[in-house]
């Protein structure tokens, strides 16, 4: 994994950290712009699916919320990009 990539992956795992702390509702999916996703091959993180969506800028994502409802607002807004390397330990199997 690339140094960008796992920047990318320790800035997504902390921000799904921060939702479930901060909100009642479970993260039901991370949104990223439909050329990151391409690009980085990844269909989940932490079991969170990864969708594609137009409305997203590059180089950033945003978490979709349970609470959120029909039209979802969108509850974060993080952008992730990096240049340095950084280890990330990710749980496997994190219970939801």
């Amino acid at each position: 994994m690339g140094s960008s990539e796992a920047k990318n992956l320790e800035a997504i795992s902390k921000a799904i950290d921060q939702h479930e702390r901060a909100c009642e509702y479970p993260t039901l999916a991370i949104l990223m712009n439909p050329f990151e996703v391409e690009r980085l091959g990844w269909e989940e993180i932490r079991g969170v699916p990864i969708r594609a969506d137009d409305k997203v800028g590059t180089g950033r994502f945003e978490i979709l919320c349970a609470g959120d409802g029909d039209e979802p607002e969108l509850e974060e807004s993080v952008e992730a990009v990096a240049t340095d390397a950084v280890p990330v330990v990710v749980p496997v199997g994190t219970p939801n």
